[in-house]
């Protein structure tokens, strides 16, 4: 190596933004010449009763790799298979009903070139992603997405840089295509993803982090803000619900609440925990995401919320402690 280019800041971030500026443009280029070989593609995927074999060699094969794990995330089966080892065995993989996605940006890959016609002689559909339109690749697919550059982000314009990126973006641009089409939802997307951060906050619901009503701490309107203060201190949320004669929620007595009757009156050890207390306390049913509970929590500024059941009712309560440890948040 020769010639080494100066590696004072400037110069290197002058280079960042080049590359960057290299690939948006591509980015623009691509998404102005989409037409109806996108839409065919689509169409394509969506009447398969298969699934989606992605497939590709270096380069293009790291692309296919992410694009087969995007597809199969957002509710198109998908998986990868590398085009040399499918002439070696791995071309049993490939149903009829399955459709290939083979990526190449020459569109001369002679292992894909080999592949396309077994897997088309077979009866499967198959869909070339190149950057040469008039490559053999191209020609042997019945449908064929055009993802080529002008030029690479390489200074060299030799490295795969520009060309990965909107392989990558068109893959991407495939799957949410796709998603739309099939009408996927949030809780289609938890079922893909049940062990991430993503997946607790989708799956997990208000009665499974709250503390049930037993043991929620609670007192009467009869008591007085030394006895409420007594179960706020052994229930460990910060509060206590105020229950009226009937049983039914009349409010909630905080560890706010009594720093404000205390400014305010002084002494309240034998003031009616009725006098000082939160009317109307912020609740949620218990059906309902605890994600929306944090959010909840946070847009209203309160840290526990009362828990209802179908019919209204006090079913438990919830802190934000308790959304915390369940990893929610």
């Amino acid at each position: 190596m020769t010639n080494a280019a100066p590696t004072d800041s400037p110069t290197l971030l002058a280079s960042a933004r080049r590359v960057l500026d290299i690939e948006a443009r591509a980015l623009d280029t691509l998404s102005a010449r989409l037409g109806e070989e996108f839409a065919r593609a689509v169409r394509l995927i969506l009447d398969s009763p298969g699934r989606v074999v992605v497939s590709g060699l270096g380069k293009s094969g790291h692309i296919a790799r992410k694009i087969a794990a995007t597809m199969a995330s957002t509710g198109t089966p998908a998986y990868f298979v590398h085009a040399a080892e499918a002439l070696h065995g791995d071309l049993g993989m490939i149903h009829r009903d399955d459709v290939l996605i083979a990526l190449s940006n020459s569109g001369e890959t002679a292992e894909l070139l080999a592949v396309v016609p077994l897997v088309r002689r077979q009866g499967g559909s198959t869909i070339a992603m190149t950057g040469k339109p008039a490559s053999t690749l191209a020609t042997l697919a019945d449908v064929h997405l055009d993802a080529g550059v002008e030029f690479e982000a390489c200074s060299l314009n030799l490295a795969p840089t520009a060309s990965t990126t909107c392989a990558l973006a068109l893959g991407d641009a495939l799957a949410v295509a796709l998603l739309e089409a099939r009408g996927f939802r949030e809780d289609d997307f938890a079922r893909s993803h049940p062990g991430g951060a993503l997946g607790r906050r989708l799956l997990t619901h208000v009665r499974d982090v709250m503390r049930a009503r037993d043991a929620v701490p609670t007192v009467t309107t009869a008591s007085t803000v030394t006895e409420a203060l007594l179960q706020v201190t052994r229930g460990g949320m910060g509060m206590t619900v105020v229950l009226d004669a009937n049983g039914a929620v009349a409010g909630v007595f905080t560890d706010g609440d009594l720093r404000r009757a205390i400014d305010r009156l002084g002494d309240v050890r034998a003031v009616p925990v009725a006098d000082v207390m939160s009317r109307h306390p912020k609740s949620i049913p218990a059906h309902r995401l605890a994600a929306e509970a944090a959010d909840l929590m946070e847009t209203q500024r309160v840290s526990q919320l009362l828990v209802t059941d179908e019919h209204g009712a006090l079913a438990g309560a919830l802190t934000m402690h308790d959304l915390m440890q369940a990893k929610v948040i």
